[in-house]
C-alpha cells in the first residue's frame, strides 16, 4: 500500500487526525458512532506509518466471531487471503504467518503474549476495540500493557495504545493513559428511527411480544431482521413461535437463523452472511452481535431491552447467569445495528420513560467476576497487589482476596516470608495451561494420576455450556459421545467437535511428566471433578437432595441414573441468588474414600460441641469435614470448658436471652440503663438485646461453667452478672438519674415503669394537685408519660403535658367524675389545692 488508505465510511474524516496523533504521542482515544467503519478501516489505515518500523498491530476483539469476520473483511479490501497481511488467532483457530503485519486476536490471548513477552518487541501497536464491554480480560490486557511498556520498553520507542469504543466515558480512559487526546467521529451511517413498547419488567415472559414485534417489522420494512434476546433458551422459543406464526404466510420462506456463544463459527457464520438468492432472514441473537459485526441485510433491530451476564456470588463462590437490563450504551449499540446499511428502524420492547431510567453504562465485569484467573496470572506477572497496576476500575478487594484463597487450596499459592503472596511450583505450571484456574488444577491432578486423556476431555467439556443437561447429569454419558461409545445426535455433532479440538489442545499441554495410571476411570472422574470443585462434593441427605461441601443444598431429578448415587463430584449448577438450594445439571459419582488420600488435604479435624434440642444435652465429636459435610464423626469423652462455653453461648444466641432468669426488677434495671444510654450516651453500656446477644463472650460465658442442663441457667444470679456491666460510680448514679420511684406533691413515692417507652409514672389524679411541670428524669432530659388515675385506678388522662390538663382538660374530668366519686375531693381549682391520696373525710 503505497497511498494512505481512504474510505466513503464516516471515519474516513477523522483518518488524518488518527495519523498524526499517533505520529505525536503514543496513546490515544477513539470515539465512533456504530457503523462508522473504525474495526476494519482504522487498522488498514495505519499501515503505511513510520513508526510501525517493521512491526506489527494487535486489534482486540472481545468475541471470536468478531475477530474472525474483521480479519475476513480487511483481507478482502486488501484482495488477499486472511493470513497475509491481516491474520487473526483465536481459540482452537490461528490465521496467521511471518508476513501478517494486523493481528486480530480475542482479548485473553494478549494476556498470554504479555506473560511470554512482557515488552512485545514484535509489536508496535495495540487496539483496544469495543472496549465499552468492559471485558475482565480487556480490562487486566489495559493495565499490564501500560505497565509492560514503562517497564520493558525505550523511552523513545514505547508501545503505542489506541482504545476505540462507540459508547464510552472517553475522559475516564484519557486519564488513565497519560491525558491522551480523544478524537470523535460524528454520525452514524444511516438514521435509525426508533418505536417504543409499554413498560414492562426484566421477569415478565417476552416471546409473543417478540414475536409480534418481528412480525410488525417483517410487514412494515424491507430488509432482514435483527432481533436481541438474553439467551438460547428464549432464542429457541421465539423461534418455534416465529415457525409457527409464520407458516401459511406470504413470509413462510424467511430464514430464521439463531445466533449465540455456544454455535461453532461455521454455524455463526450462516446467521451473519447474505441469504441464498437475496431473500430475508430473522436472526435470533443474544448480545454477541451488538459490535464489531455487521450482519447482512440488516435494517430493521427488535431489541428485547435484556441480557444474560455472568455475575459472581462471593457468599457461594459460584458464578450464575442473570438476567438483567440493559444499558443505554448497549441500546445504542443495538440500534446502531439497522443502520449499517441504510436507513433503519428498531423496536425497543420497553416504554420510553424506562429508556431514560436506564444506566448509562453496563458494570464492567471486573466488579462482578470469579478473579480467580485474574489473580493468576497477576502472581505470575509478580504481582500480589492489583493496586500496582493502572486500572479503571480495581479489582475488588473481597472476591480478590477470596480467589487468592482458592489459589491457596490449590496449592498453587503461598505466603512468603516478607507477608507476600508467589506461585508455587504448582501455581506455574497452572499459569502456562489456557484454562480457568480451577480447570488447568485439574488437568495437573489427571497428569498426576496417569489419566490426562481423560483430564482433558472433562476441562473441554466444562469450558463450554453442556447440551445435554436436560437428558441427565451424569458426565460418564458425555464422555461416551465424545469417545464414540454412544451415538451423537446429528444436532450436536458440531459440539463433539468443538470438544474434541479443545481436548487435543489441552493434550499437547499435558504430554510431558505423565505419572502410570492408578485410578479406574470411573474413580477417576469424581477424583478430577472434585479436585476442580473441591466446594461442590456432596452427599445425600434424604431423597434425591444433596448437601454440598460449600454448605448448600442442591437436588437431582428423581429419575436421574445419579439418583442412586450416596456421593457426588458436582461439575455444574444451576440457580438464583438468593435461594439456599441449587439443582445439579452435570456431576460424576465420587468415591468418598479419596478424602482419606488423594484430597485429604481438602478435609479438616476439629472439635464439635452441640447441644441438641430433643434431649437438651451436649453431642461432643471429633469431625472430620469437607467443609460443611461431616465425613467421620467419633465421640469425645471429654469436653474442654472452651468447647462446651462455645456451645452454650450458641444456644443462647439460638433461643435467645428468654433462656436466662428474667424478673420484673431485672427488666426494669435494663430498660432505664438503656434510657440512659440512648440520651446520655457514654459511659453507660448498650444493653439492648441484639447488643447482648452478640456480646454474650464477654458478660454471659464466665457464668457458664456449671451449666449442664437447661435447668440449671434458671439459677444463674442474672442480677450480679448483670450489674457487673455498670462500673463505678454507675450504679449509684443509675438511681440518681434513673430512680426506681418518684415522689409525688401527695408525698407518695411512686413506681416508674421503664419497660415503656417513654417511661410512664401511673399516679392518681388527687396526689398531682399543685403540680404544674410534667416531671422529668435523666438530668430533665426525658420527660415521663402521666397516667393520672382514678379513684378506681383507670386512666383518666395520658399526658406529657401536665400544665396543658390543668388548663384545659381538667374541668371536663372534674365534671364526669365528681359525681361518680363523691368522697374524693375535686377542687375548682386544683394548682392551688393540696395533694392527697385520701379521701375528703380523712383530710
Amino acid at each position: 500500500m503505497s497511498k494512505p488508505f481512504t474510505t466513503n465510511l464516516p471515519i474516513g474524516e477523522v483518518l488524518d487526525d488518527i495519523r498524526q496523533q499517533l505520529g505525536e504521542r503514543h496513546e490515544l482515544v477513539l470515539q465512533a458512532e456504530p457503523g462508522a467503519g473504525k474495526t476494519t478501516v482504522v487498522p488498514l489505515a495505519l499501515l503505511n506509518e513510520l513508526w510501525l518500523r517493521g512491526r506489527k498491530i494487535l486489534m482486540l476483539e472481545p468475541r471470536r466471531m468478531a475477530a474472525r469476520v474483521a480479519a475476513e473483511r480487511m483481507a478482502s479490501t486488501l484482495g488477499e487471503k486472511v493470513g497475509e497481511t491481516v491474520g487473526y488467532r483465536i481459540r482452537l483457530e490461528s490465521r496467521v504467518s511471518d508476513n501478517t503485519k494486523i493481528e486480530v486476536i480475542t482479548e485473553g490471548i494478549l494476556t498470554r503474549m504479555l506473560q511470554d513477552d512482557p515488552s512485545l518487541a514484535d509489536t508496535a501497536l495495540v487496539i483496544f476495540d469495543e472496549f465499552h464491554e468492559r471485558s475482565l480480560d480487556a480490562d487486566f490486557g489495559l493495565a499490564l500493557s501500560l505497565q509492560g511498556r514503562e517497564l520493558f520498553r525505550d523511552d523513545d520507542d514505547p508501545l503505542k495504545l489506541l482504545v476505540m469504543s462507540a459508547t464510552l466515558d472517553g475522559e475516564a480512559v484519557s486519564k488513565l493513559m497519560n491525558n491522551a487526546p480523544i478524537i470523535t467521529s460524528e454520525g452514524r451511517c444511516h438514521p435509525v428511527e426508533v418505536y417504543y413498547g409499554t413498560p414492562s419488567q426484566p421477569n415478565e415472559p417476552i416471546t409473543g411480544p417478540m414475536v409480534d414485534a418481528i412480525c410488525t417489522a417483517l410487514t412494515r420494512h424491507q430488509g432482514s431482521v435483527l432481533a436481541f434476546l438474553p439467551g438460547q433458551g428464549e432464542i429457541n422459543r421465539v423461534a418455534e413461535a416465529l415457525a409457527e406464526r409464520l407458516e401459511g404466510t406470504d413470509f413462510k420462506n424467511t430464514v430464521i437463523a439463531p445466533l449465540y456463544g455456544g454455535l461453532s463459527l461455521s454455524e455463526q457464520q450462516l446467521a451473519i452472511s447474505i441469504c441464498d438468492g437475496g431473500g430475508r432472514k430473522i436472526v435470533l441473537s443474544t448480545n454477541i452481535a451488538e459490535t464489531s459485526l455487521t450482519i447482512e441485510g440488516i435494517t430493521s433491530v427488535v431489541d428485547s431491552g435484556l441480557a444474560r451476564e455472568p455475575i459472581f456470588d462471593p457468599q457461594t463462590g459460584m458464578t450464575r447467569l442473570q438476567t438483567r437490563r440493559i444499558s443505554k450504551a448497549s441500546s445504542v449499540q443495538r440500534a446502531g445495528r439497522a443502520g449499517r446499511l441504510g436507513p433503519g428502524h428498531c423496536y425497543r420492547l420497553w416504554g420510553e420513560q424506562q429508556q431514560q431510567q436506564l444506566a448509562a453504562q453496563s458494570t464492567p465485569e471486573i466488579l462482578q467476576a470469579d478473579l480467580a484467573p485474574l489473580v493468576l496470572q497477576l502472581l505470575a506477572w509478580g504481582i500480589d497487589d492489583p493496586n500496582e497496576l493502572a486500572w479503571l476500575n480495581p479489582p475488588p478487594s473481597g472476591p480478590f482476596n477470596q480467589a487468592r484463597d482458592l489459589l491457596v487450596a490449590f496449592g498453587a499459592a503461598e505466603q512468603t516470608h516478607a507477608g507476600g503472596w508467589q506461585l508455587t511450583a504448582h501455581g506455574e505450571q497452572m499459569a502456562n495451561l489456557p484454562a480457568h484456574p480451577r480447570l488447568a488444577h485439574l488437568l495437573l491432578v489427571g497428569m498426576a494420576h496417569g489419566v490426562s486423556e481423560l483430564a482433558c476431555q472433562l476441562a473441554a467439556l466444562m469450558s463450554e455450556r453442556d447440551p445435554l443437561s436436560r437428558e441427565g447429569a451424569d458426565l460418564s454419558t458425555r464422555l461416551m459421545i465424545l469417545n464414540g461409545d454412544s451415538r451423537c445426535p446429528a444436532h450436536l455433532k458440531g459440539w463433539r467437535l468443538r470438544i474434541l479440538q479443545q481436548a487435543k489442545r489441552y493434550q499437547s499441554f499435558c504430554r510431558k511428566n505423565q505419572s502410570k495410571a492408578d485410578l479406574d476411570e470411573l474413580q477417576a472422574l469424581g477424583l478430577l471433578i472434585a479436585a476442580a470443585y473441591p466446594d461442590r462434593i456432596a452427599k445425600r441427605r434424604n431423597g434425591n437432595n444433596y448437601l454440598l461441601s460449600n454448605g448448600r443444598t442442591a437436588t437431582l431429578s428423581e429419575h436421574d441414573s445419579l439418583s442412586r448415587c450416596d456421593w457426588l463430584a458436582v461439575a455444574e449448577l444451576g440457580g438464583r441468588v438468593g435461594l439456599s438450594s441449587d439443582i445439579i445439571f452435570s456431576a460424576a459419582e465420587f468415591d468418598p474414600a479419596l478424602l482419606s488420600d488423594e484430597l485429604a488435604v481438602n478435609v479438616i479435624e476439629k472439635e464439635f460441641v452441640q447441644w441438641v434440642s430433643r434431649d437438651e444435652r451436649f453431642v461432643a465429636e471429633r469431625r472430620k469435614m469437607v467443609g460443611a459435610i461431616v465425613v467421620q464423626a467419633t465421640p469425645i469423652q471429654t469436653i474442654s470448658i472452651e468447647a462446651k462455653t462455645e456451645a452454650l453461648i450458641q444456644l443462647v444466641r439460638n433461643r435467645g436471652l428468654k433462656l436466662l432468669p428474667w424478673n420484673d426488677e431485672l427488666r426494669q434495671w435494663k430498660s432505664r440503663v438503656m434510657l440512659l444510654q440512648e440520651n446520655l450516651g457514654d459511659p453507660w453500656p448498650n444493653v439492648s438485646d441484639t447488643n447482648l446477644l452478640n456480646t454474650l463472650e464477654e458478660w454471659l460465658a464466665p457464668y457458664l461453667n456449671d451449666i449442664n442442663r437447661l435447668s440449671h441457667f434458671q439459677q444463674l444470679d442474672l442480677k450480679s452478672i448483670l450489674q457487673g456491666l455498670l462500673p463505678w460510680p454507675l450504679p449509684q448514679q443509675l438511681d440518681e438519674l434513673a430512680p426506681l420511684r418518684l415522689e409525688v406533691p401527695s408525698g407518695s413515692h411512686i413506681q416508674i415503669d421503664y419497660t415503656q417507652s417513654p417511661p410512664v409514672l401511673a399516679v392518681k389524679l388527687q396526689e398531682m394537685f399543685g403540680c404544674q411541670q410534667t416531671p422529668t428524669i435523666a438530668n430533665g432530659k426525658v420527660e415521663l408519660m402521666i397516667h393520672l388515675l382514678s379513684p378506681a385506678r383507670r386512666p383518666l388522662q395520658i399526658t406529657q403535658d401536665l400544665a396543658g390538663f390543668w388548663r384545659t382538660g381538667y374541668e371536663q374530668v372534674k365534671k364526669e367524675m365528681k359525681g361518680r366519686y363523691p368522697k374524693h375531693p375535686w377542687p375548682d381549682n386544683p394548682l392551688e389545692a393540696v395533694a392527697t391520696g385520701k379521701v375528703k373525710n380523712r383530710l
